[in-house]
């Protein structure tokens, strides 16, 4: 059965979060603690079943002593890609005054304006250039 494009992320973001607390020296049960979310739920994180919130996120790389940005492009949240925009993506997610879906649905929108653009960028390319030559004849 083939996994989806966020199944993947999530599978390969459990990996990474259990490398990471294996290489801290911690169990399962100390990480949750220090994150403060729970044992199961974290188990569950690790094994790629559950996608988790940019704030438990943020929990547990503070927990691991890790960049949220790290487990913020593992988990497919903000885009490794250079011009991608980043920071916008982690401004949202750090502003404390919106709550998960707010966060959520600014970041889905930013990223399909995104999408957006990139698929018409060629299209106006080629329309300045024909703009700017018809718009402005050079008088004889």
């Amino acid at each position: 059965m083939a996994k989806s494009k966020v199944g993947q992320t999530v599978e390969s973001l459990g990996d990474y979060l259990k490398e990471q607390r294996l290489a801290s020296r911690l169990s399962l049960r100390q990480l949750a603690q220090q994150a403060g979310v729970s044992n199961p739920y974290l188990s569950q994180i690790e094994r790629g079943l559950r996608k988790p919130s940019a704030d438990v996120l943020q929990q547990i790389a503070k927990a691991l002593r890790i960049s949220a940005e790290q487990l913020y492009v593992r988990a497919g949240i903000v885009s490794p890609e250079p011009g991608a925009g980043g920071t916008v993506e982690l401004a949202v997610l750090a502003d404390a005054g919106l709550t998960e879906r707010q966060k959520q649905s600014l970041l889905d929108v930013y990223s399909s304006f995104l999408a957006l653009n990139a698929a018409e960028r060629p299209a106006d390319d080629d329309e300045e250039t024909t703009t700017t030559a018809t718009t402005h004849p050079q008088e004889s």
